[in-house]
């Protein structure tokens, strides 16, 4: 597989759709919670689209997603259509967990999108696991790994780099440092806030990428892409970007200059990319007013209001296993 991205005319409008469908089904997302229409938790990931969507160009369908609990700009490039991610929103039965996983646990055994989860750090291990796995059954799979910059403080960070260096397994890691571990700005809570650097303790290449940049993301991507299906072992990627909204709906954002957020809004991956697009002359005006993403965000809307809840009889059903198998 080639490093180099390709930026023919088709891609350039993929990466831009894919960008603009990650936006638009958060955005009704914000408003459905606000509507009570979506309960429990939600983290939103406006402002992250261009590391989902530049990461997903140089997956093939074979390899492993793990994701944080920020994962439905993840889950959405993945190809997980967004009529089940809704359906799973509401809690409703036509959801890609039956209603069961909700907002942070997406799961779609299709596309091998392993979480979702809530715990921070929790999906590192996990990773490790599955590109275990791949390698001892002969797979020629990588697992793809997302986490935020929070998640280097946890004992799993450490021990998930080391035994997948020691043991040379196809793990790409992935940062999403956005600066802020819920409320806690990145250099009042690391002594090295360069998290890349912290990869190097264990023997791991690695290199920073603008988070903010889809063809920068897909770019670096692919450079790792290649040194991990060589056979050369782990490699980890720290994507720097920034969430326009709070850590969670819970949260009342505090800790942030309101300004700071709208400079970064100024420069956003969709901002940024539509905007370069238009001014090299690779962007006409009915192509953008093509990328109908509304009619597909309402039809998942309808889709979710239209499905079912799961009948109480089965509440128990996948708590145990019915049959133990010979």
């Amino acid at each position: 597989m080639s490093a180099k991205v390709h930026l023919d005319h088709v891609h350039n409008l993929h990466l831009l759709e894919e960008m603009i469908r990650i936006r638009r089904f958060e955005e009704k997302c914000f408003e459905l919670y606000q509507a009570q229409k979506i309960r429990g938790f939600l983290h939103l990931y406006d402002g992250e689209e261009a590391v989902s969507v530049g990461i997903m160009q140089a997956l093939a369908p074979e390899d492993a997603v793990v994701a944080t609990y920020r994962e439905h700009g993840q889950a959405i490039a993945r190809g997980i259509p967004m009529t089940a991610l809704m359906a799973e929103m509401y809690g409703r039965l036509e959801g890609c967990c039956r209603g069961r996983g909700g907002s942070m646990h997406i799961f779609d055994r299709d596309t091998r999108f392993y979480g979702g989860n809530a715990i921070v750090g929790g999906g590192l291990p996990l990773a490790v696991g599955l590109a275990l796995g791949d390698k001892m059954q002969g797979r020629n799979a990588l697992s793809a790994c997302f986490f935020g910059e929070g998640a280097v403080d946890e004992g799993e960070f450490h021990e998930s780099l080391n035994l997948a260096s020691l043991w040379r397994l196809p793990v790409l890691f992935v940062c999403e440092n956005n600066l802020y571990a819920m409320g806690m700005r990145l250099e009042r809570a690391e002594a090295e806030p360069d998290i890349h650097k912290k990869a190097g303790s264990y023997r791991i290449p690695s290199e920073v990428v603008d988070g903010m940049d889809v063809v920068a993301v897909e770019a670096a991507v692919r450079r790792a892409v290649e040194s991990v299906r060589a056979g050369d072992g782990p490699y980890f990627l720290e994507c720097r970007t920034y969430r326009f909204r709070a850590h969670s709906m819970f949260d009342a954002q505090l800790y942030r200059p309101k300004d700071e957020i709208e400079a970064w809004k100024r420069k956003g991956p969709i901002v940024r990319f539509q905007g370069w697009l238009e001014e090299a002359g690779l962007l006409r005006a009915d192509e953008l007013s093509a990328i109908e993403v509304a009619v597909e965000v309402e039809a998942a809307v309808a889709f979710a209001e239209a499905g079912s809840l799961e009948p109480v009889e089965e509440l128990e059903r996948f708590v145990l296993m019915d049959e133990v198998p010979a």
